[in-house]
């Protein structure tokens, strides 16, 4: 499922990164990684917070439905 519909203060796994390869990569280097652990700490309007690699990220609600869990 896309990490849109994560449980808010829920850690979740990532399973796999959709989209074109600039996205892929610019999420990757962003810490987004299969395998790796992230948790949606906020929500507003379809655009979420993550705390992902210890690091708090903003992501748009386009750019989050390309990541699954």
């Amino acid at each position: 499922m896309p990490l849109t519909l994560a449980v808010l203060g829920e850690e979740n796994i990532i399973r796999r990164i959709g989209g074109s390869a600039e996205v892929r990569a610019h999420l990757q280097n962003l810490g987004f990684v299969a395998g790796g652990a992230v948790t949606v700490v906020s929500s507003m309007g379809g655009n979420l917070i993550v705390n992902v690699k210890g690091a708090r990220i903003a992501v748009s609600k386009e750019m989050a439905q390309k990541i699954f869990i």
